[in-house]
């Protein structure tokens, strides 16, 4: 059994977000993929985090930056506090959710709705709103 999911499932994270993470499969709905996300970020998965953006934002990621960030901060919880579509039906979604964040030594919450859409039959990360 391997270890926890960063995203805070409960689940052992090679049956939660490890098979997104390598390829061996794609989440099907918003709120997976939001969670592979934040697992990405915690585990310095910048592929992953570049390549569930939509293909015409990829360019423009800066990949240096990106894990620069990722090795910043520590990623402590996640919840899921709403949602909207996001299910293997729909087309769009949004996912709103509390990231507990540690960097430089102080915690902070990462409150956000995302938004996410299919592309050619799989969830990318759109955008998001951050609150407060």
């Amino acid at each position: 059994m391997s270890r926890p999911c960063p995203c805070t499932s409960k689940k052992p994270y090679d049956r939660c977000c490890g098979p997104f993470h390598t390829g061996a499969a794609v989440p099907e709905t918003a709120e997976l993929l939001m969670r592979s996300r934040f697992s990405a970020y915690a585990l310095t998965k910048v592929d992953y985090l570049i390549s569930t953006r939509p293909e015409a934002k990829r360019a423009d990621e800066d990949r240096a930056e990106l894990e620069q960030y990722c090795k910043s901060v520590n990623c402590v919880s996640l919840k899921i506090v709403g949602k909207e579509k996001g299910g293997k039906a729909d087309e769009t979604g949004l996912v709103t959710f509390h990231a507990s964040i540690q960097a430089n030594g102080r915690r902070s919450l990462h409150i956000e709705t995302s938004s996410f859409a299919r592309e050619r039959g799989n969830w990318v990360y759109v955008d998001g709103v951050v609150k407060g």
